[in-house]
């Protein structure tokens, strides 16, 4: 159960694409996006295809206005549902976008508009109705924003991520997606993330035998493992730990079969699940 203020909600638990499959419906099928709320915050952390359904559970809620969305990357599984965003062609709402331009001479707001929306929508220049603002960021830096504290960290994945820790109150969650783990010794990026944290989500796209396995390695992908995510978990002290950006090949009775192991290792772990609620305060 959550607070009704104060929780963290699954809207998109998927890596790479969508999976849409009966198969997979119990665990959902939507990419990556969560929600933080707190009080009057509302955090979304990036805009897969789970961020549709969650814009319109937002239009529901007709005194919503204001909002945060934060980006880790660019690759399409993390920003493909922000066009069909309906809030951002909503006049009178405040949306204030957060993320990382890297290696371009783009501002935040340019490569949103051209790479997000233009580039990547159905509808010919979409042009968002609602107020927006756009805050660049890079890894290490740490921004306040009323009684939210938001430090930013280098995540290892091909053209750059970055992995967000989020505190109020003195309850912390941290975003951990995508990243891959490093063979000889835990991301030291990742530890700072993650230490004390009250709830870690952590890219457990595979499992180490599919990561490693001869025929099909993963290595280089960008993407790490449940075994590894129980091991930072440990390291860093955190007390609940949610696997996450699951494998889309991974149906449901494969998603329990290996939350089962997890728990054997990590007692306190959860499976994201899509449309699963936890609490900030209580983790």
């Amino acid at each position: 159960m959550s607070d009704s203020l104060n929780y963290i909600r699954f809207w998109g638990v998927r890596g790479s694409y969508p999976a849409p499959f009966g198969s997979h419906m119990r665990v959902g099928g939507n990419t990556s996006c969560v929600e933080i709320r707190a009080d009057d915050h509302i955090l979304v952390c990036d805009g897969g295809s789970g961020i549709i359904p969650l814009g319109n559970s937002l239009m529901a809620q007709q005194d919503i206005k204001e909002l945060m969305i934060i980006i880790t990357h660019y690759h399409w599984d993390h920003i493909q549902g922000v066009p069909f965003f309906m809030p951002l062609f909503t006049p009178g709402n405040q949306i204030h976008v957060w993320g990382d331009v890297p290696d371009s001479s783009e501002s935040l707001e340019d490569h949103f508009h051209h790479a997000i929306l233009h580039v990547n929508s159905p509808v010919p220049s979409p042009i968002p109705k609602a107020d927006l603002k756009f805050s660049q960021v890079s890894p290490g830096d740490r921004v306040t924003l009323d009684d939210i504290e938001i430090e930013t960290g280098h995540l290892n994945h091909p053209n750059g991520a970055m992995g967000y820790r989020i505190t109020w109150q003195g309850h912390t969650a941290v975003y951990c997606t995508d990243t891959e783990h490093y063979s000889d010794r835990l991301d030291e990026d990742v530890l700072k993330l993650a230490r004390d944290a009250d709830i870690l989500i952590y890219d457990a796209m595979y499992t180490d035998n599919e990561y490693s396995n001869p025929k099909s390695p993963k290595v280089g992908w960008g993407h790490s493992t449940w075994q590894e995510g129980v091991k930072v978990a440990q390291a860093a002290g955190v007390k609940k730990l949610i696997i996450f950006h699951h494998e889309p090949n991974h149906d449901d009775d494969t998603l329990d079969q290996i939350e089962e192991e997890v728990q054997h290792n990590y007692p306190n772990t959860i499976l994201a699940r899509e449309g699963m609620i936890l609490s900030l305060i209580e983790a």
